[in-house]
């Protein structure tokens, strides 16, 4: 299926929020062309000259964010300050590449009028290789400009991340589903997947003893879940067998077994630094 450039989506804004990007940025502007949304912001966070003449070159605005620890970060900072002027906004990270299929899938979806936002379906690549099993990944990156903001956290110097991590944005009508996938072309070694998530893990764990001792009710039912099993000493061996077994992750052969044990590992991790900040 081939994109319709006769149906280009004139009330569509996408949304980069990077740093320090470079060669990974051109080509996942590349993918969506100048022909699928109105407009497209860089918003980086570095003075990146690369960056720059990247934007230039694909006439794309480019916004500079520097956090100051406290909310708003990446994301909401865009959306408070430099709202977009169109009906629909997609946040598109830069290892993400639109495929002609997903433009015309998200294209169909934008005209279903009834939804305010959408969850998208992600591609997952392990060593070059993109997997068919285990549980998929989506994501809440696609609703109307109006319908809301990312989740409220008063974070307050957890880590040196800038940009929202697994905050959704709470929208004020009806979200559907698009699961024609993005590909998201990530390309980490093991170390540095391990370092990253190390991030995130640390920044999980104070989230959820925030939103517990708010009794925050903006998780989604799979969130709840996720959180309810990071309490138990056994979140890694739940994640894992989920992943390999009960969604078939071992029809992926080594690559799956890699990826279940690499999350498993992770949540394990989350499970461990609840428990450290607990008793801190």
């Amino acid at each position: 299926m081939q994109f319709n450039k006769d149906r280009t989506i004139q009330d569509l804004t996408i949304a980069i929020p990077c740093k320090n990007s470079g060669e990974k940025l051109r080509e996942c502007l590349n993918q969506i062309g100048k022909d699928f949304a109105k407009k497209i912001v860089i918003i980086e966070s570095e003075n990146n000259i690369k960056s720059t003449q990247i934007a230039m070159e694909f006439g794309a605005e480019l916004l500079l964010f520097n956090w100051n620890g406290h909310y708003p970060k990446k994301r909401n900072w865009f959306l408070l300050n430099h709202k977009p002027n169109t009906k629909w906004v997609l946040f598109l990270d830069d290892d993400e590449w639109l495929t002609e299929k997903a433009k015309e899938a998200l294209s169909v979806a934008m005209n279903q009028t009834f939804y305010h936002g959408f969850w998208l379906k992600y591609s997952i690549y392990i060593g070059g290789k993109k997997l068919s099993f285990g549980y998929p990944l989506y994501k809440l990156a696609l609703f109307q400009t109006e319908a809301g903001l990312f989740e409220k956290l008063e974070e307050d110097y957890w880590s040196n991340l800038d940009m929202e991590i697994h905050e959704h944005p709470i929208l004020s009508g009806p979200v559907g589903r698009v699961k024609t996938e993005i590909e998201h072309r990530v390309n980490l070694d093991q170390t540095d997947w391990k370092i990253k998530h190390e991030k995130y893990a640390a920044w999980e764990a104070k989230r959820f003893l925030q939103l517990k001792q708010t009794k925050n009710q903006t998780l989604t039912p799979i969130q709840k879940i996720k959180y309810f099993i990071f309490q138990t000493p056994l979140s890694g061996m739940f994640f894992f067998l989920g992943s390999y077994i009960l969604m078939g992750g071992i029809l992926d052969g080594s690559k799956g077994f890699k990826h279940a044990y690499m999350k498993a590992a992770y949540f394990q991790s989350i499970s461990k630094e609840i428990k450290k900040q607990k008793n801190s």
